[in-house]
């Protein structure tokens, strides 16, 4: 399993193409070979890139749906919706399909956001809109989600 670590920013020219930063590409470099997976958020209004190693084992806990259940099936499709295997080229880019470049407002400046082991892409305005929204929380949400006594393993 792959950690992604920092935030990065970049531009988008107009073909919805992202110059990958060095320092990013460089932690890629064991699974560029692979491909990745970009598909839009669950939550947010940005795109996230999967290493295809992590896309598989998404897909293996997915797959194991029982799609016989409507709800099971409506996720799915809408998991699925707009898909796309895409890759690093040799010239360091990434080609951002245009129907994704729609769903996540991507304009010209562009913020790729490590989520440990997978890459948020973000329009930078809409990024920022997100830090802010929830800065006044955070110290409340780190305790709720981090602060728990012996309720999951030791991180340490």
């Amino acid at each position: 399993m792959i950690n992604f670590i920092g935030t990065y920013d970049c531009k988008a020219d107009a073909k919805g193409r992202i110059m990958v930063p060095v320092a990013l590409k460089n932690q890629m470099s064991p699974i560029l070979n692979k491909g990745f997976v970009i598909k839009r958020s669950v939550f947010q209004p940005c795109l996230e890139l999967y290493p295809m190693d992590e896309w598989n084992l998404l897909m293996a806990k997915v797959n194991k749906k029982n799609r016989f259940k409507k709800k099971n099936n409506d996720f799915i499709r809408r998991f699925q919706a707009g898909v796309k295997v895409v890759e690093v080229d040799a010239a360091g880019r990434l080609l951002i399909p245009k129907n994704l470049v729609d769903v996540a407002n991507i304009t010209k400046e562009v913020v790729l956001s490590s989520a440990i082991n997978i890459i948020e892409i973000w329009d930078k305005d809409s990024y920022e809109q997100v830090l802010e929204d929830t800065a006044e929380d955070f110290a409340a949400l780190a305790e709720e989600v981090m602060g728990e006594d012996g309720d999951d393993e030791d991180v340490s």
